[in-house]
C-alpha cells in the first residue's frame, strides 16, 4: 500500500534579500512512520529550512504541502495541529511546572482565552506517562537538566496531536546517555504513533542509528543553497559525500550484531581532509 506525505515541499526557495538566496528549488516528501534527517555544516541552511515549514518564513518560491493542503493558506493555528515542533534552545524563563509547560500543548485545540477542560488534561498525563516524566510532574521546569528539558518539550509537542514533528538538532549539548534517550523516544514515537520526523542534526550517526533500529529513515545533505544527495544513509552517508560536505577524512564501518546479525553501520570520523 502507497503511503501518502504527511509533509512535502516542491521547488521550495528562500532568501532574505533576493541577491542571495538561502536554498532554492528543494524537493523532499516524508511519509508516516519516516524520518528524514538533514544534515549539513554550520551555516548551510537547515534551520532556516525548518523555519519555513513551521510558517516563520515564507517561501519565495515553489510550495510546502501538509497532508495535501497547501501550507499558505493554513492558519498559524491549523498548522499548529499539524505540525509540532522541538527547539534546539529554549530559554527558560519562568518557573512553571513541568505538568504546566505540556499542557501549553495543547493550546492549539482551546478556544481563545479557554483552559484546558478535562479531555485535554488526560491527554496530559497520557502524555506525561508515556514520556516517563511522572516524576517529574509537579518539579518545577527552569530546574530541570539537558536531557529533562529536551523531553519535556516533545512531551509538549505530543500533546498537540499533531502528525509531523521538527526537531532542530534535539540532542545538542546533551551528554551520551540522555542523547541515547532522545534519540530511542524518537524510534519509539515513530514504530508507535506513525508520524513523521523531520530532524536537522550535526551527526551523521543519527542516521545510521535510526536506521540501526530498522526505522525507515532518509538522510538529505544540504550545502550550497540545496540537497546535494539524498537517500538512505547507505546511498548518501559515504567516504566521498563525507570529504565533500565536511572536509572530513572518514570510513563507515559495517559490522554484525545482535541474534540475527545484521550489518550495522558507523561514520568513523579519521582526519579533516589534507592532514594526517
Amino acid at each position: 500500500m502507497v503511503k501518502s506525505p504527511l509533509i512535502s515541499m516542491h521547488a521550495g526557495t528562500f532568501a532574505y534579500s533576493q541577491e542571495n538566496p538561502v536554498f532554492e528549488d528543494i524537493g523532499f516528501s516524508v511519509c508516516p512512520g519516516e524520518v528524514l534527517c538533514i544534515l549539513g555544516p554550520n551555516g548551510c541552511g537547515k534551520t532556516t529550512l525548518l523555519d519555513t515549514l513551521l510558517g516563520y518564513h515564507r517561501l519565495q518560491g515553489g510550495e510546502i504541502l501538509v497532508e495535501g493542503k497547501n501550507a499558505d493558506r493554513m492558519t498559524a493555528r491549523e498548522r499548529a495541529m499539524k505540525i509540532a515542533y522541538v527547539p534546539q534552545n529554549h530559554e527558560k524563563t519562568f518557573p512553571y511546572t513541568v505538568n504546566q509547560v505540556v499542557q501549553m500543548g495543547r493550546a492549539p485545540h482551546l478556544p481563545f482565552h479557554t483552559g484546558p477542560g478535562t479531555d485535554d488534561l488526560r491527554k496530559v498525563e497520557e502524555v506525561i506517562k508515556k514520556m516517563k516524566l511522572s516524576s517529574l510532574k509537579e518539579q518545577e521546569y527552569t530546574r530541570l537538566s539537558g536531557g529533562e528539558t529536551q523531553l519535556v518539550l516533545i512531551a509538549r509537542a505530543l500533546v498537540q496531536e499533531s502528525r509531523v514533528l521538527i526537531l532542530d538538532e534535539p540532542t545538542s549539548h546533551l551528554d551520551f546517555t540522555n542523547e541515547l534517550i532522545i534519540l530511542e523516544t524518537i524510534v519509539r514515537l515513530v514504530k508507535e504513533s506513525h508520524i513523521a520526523v523531520i530532524m536537522a542534526s550535526h551527526v551523521p550517526n543519527h542516521a545510521f542509528y535510526f536506521e540501526n533500529r530498522r526505522v525507515p529513515v532518509r538522510v538529505a545533505l544540504m550545502r550550497n543553497r540545496g540537497f546535494s544527495h539524498i537517500g538512505t544513509p547507505g546511498e548518501v552517508l559515504t567516504q566521498k559525500t563525507m570529504a565533500e560536505v565536511y572536509n572530513v577524512e572518514a570510513r563507515i564501518i559495517s559490522y554484525a550484531c545482535g541474534d540475527d546479525e545484521r550489518p550495522l553501520s558507523h561514520v568513523v570520523p579519521l582526519s579533516l581532509k589534507g592532514e594526517s
